[in-house]
């Protein structure tokens, strides 16, 4: 099986990236809450963009529907990414 890595600091793979972006995350930073890829060293971060793209969102649309977009271990990402941003969660955790 051939694995092409994207995060070497956490062993994300591009396969991973690509599964959290099916799943409606649609930002780098909602990669990073997903899996951790690109809060180390940092050096992934444009590879995951490129990865995600320009096109549509399909977060966006679940939310539309009245769906959950994204979670992670049982919590809305908006939610882990709101605590890292307010400090009540450390974004290395």
């Amino acid at each position: 099986m051939n694995r092409v890595y994207v995060c070497s600091c956490f062993g994300i793979t591009e396969k991973q990236v690509k599964e959290h972006a099916a799943a409606g995350a649609c930002t780098p930073r909602q990669i990073a809450s997903a899996s951790k890829a690109g809060t180390d060293c940092g050096s992934c971060v444009r590879t995951i963009q490129s990865l995600l793209g320009r096109g549509g969102c399909p977060r966006r649309e679940l939310l539309d529907q009245g769906k959950p977009a994204l979670t992670v271990a049982g919590s809305d990402v908006a939610d882990v990414t709101d605590a890292v941003g307010l400090g009540r969660l450390d974004a290395a955790a």
